[in-house]
């Protein structure tokens, strides 16, 4: 996707975010991460700053950021920087965050971020917002069924151990669908960029992606980040135990979950849209599906 620096927005755009903002532009810092968004900046006023996030209002994405804005809107104070504004102009969509202050957490073994963030992501799962999101997360896999498809016709270079346990995988990832629906609001994207902690308390960012779905959804997502930054399968679900949500996640939902992740990531390294750590998160997740099928 094409990443758009402030002075290369139309003038219109600029003029309706100044509008928005109240005040001029001094300065836009563009952050070296998030790949959703045609623009991203944190806009430097005289008075204080804004987070903007935006993309042209006919691409794909456009979907991602008016549903972050619906969600975020009814989200409580404190859980994720506030919504101050939304405009269109010059055919493009842009948002107006709160700047959020803080650095992302470090997720290895032995970091003290790590209680806060656990504590951050209970809080997410005791929050009542049934019905809130619109998209359902099963609704959403259940249109991507990759294991299924690789039963019939698997793809060139597919991993050893997945191709001796197609069967299994398959019959996973059906069962799955179910199995992660619900009604609590998910974010569906926990990881240490969609963090940041600020005197020990965590603030979590970029909802575009939230779905309806289990409450223990997003510990089971953290779960796989935690193994990514050196934690062991085992390790990385005694952290998940600390949040109420995952303790009562059902053990062969959890194992089904795990297996349709890993189709879902691994589908999307084989395409030509892969990000350069595609490669790495699918390894990742195939280390964890191992660990969960090894222990079923």
């Amino acid at each position: 996707m094409t990443r758009y620096e402030w002075d290369a927005l139309p003038e219109a755009v600029r003029d309706a975010v100044e509008q928005q903002c109240g005040e001029p532009v001094i300065k836009a810092e563009t952050p070296a991460m998030g790949v959703s968004s045609e623009f991203t900046a944190t806009l430097h006023l005289a008075d204080g700053a804004v987070f903007c996030k935006g993309i042209r209002a006919d691409q794909p994405g456009a979907w991602m950021h008016r549903n972050e804005a619906a969600v975020n809107r009814l989200l409580p104070r404190g859980i994720a920087p506030a919504l101050l504004w939304q405009v269109e102009a010059g055919g493009w969509l842009l948002l107006g965050f709160e700047h959020a202050p803080g650095r992302h957490p470090d997720l290895s073994p032995g970091s003290a971020d790590l209680t806060p963030v656990a504590d951050a992501v209970s809080a997410l799962g005791k929050l009542p917002l049934s019905g809130m999101a619109n998209r359902s997360l099963a609704a959403r896999w259940a249109r991507l069924p990759v294991w299924q498809r690789y039963l019939q016709s698997p793809p060139d270079g597919l991993d050893s151990w997945e191709r001796e346990n197609l069967s299994r995988l398959a019959a996973l990832e059906a069962a799955a669908h179910a199995q992660i629906d619900g009604d609590a609001l998910l974010h569906t994207d926990l990881q240490a960029g969609n963090l940041l902690i600020e005197d020990g308390a965590v603030t979590v960012i970029d909802w575009a992606w939230a779905s309806r779905g289990a409450r223990w959804v997003d510990p089971a997502f953290m779960v796989i980040r935690l193994i990514a930054a050196g934690h062991s399968p085992k390790d990385a679900e005694a952290w998940a135990c600390q949040v109420p949500a995952w303790q009562a996640a059902p053990t062969d939902a959890v194992t089904a979950f795990a297996a349709t992740v890993l189709g879902l990531w691994g589908r999307k390294t084989r395409s030509t849209s892969a990000s350069p750590h595609s490669a790495r998160l699918t390894d990742v997740a195939r280390n964890w599906a191992r660990y969960r099928l090894a222990a079923a």
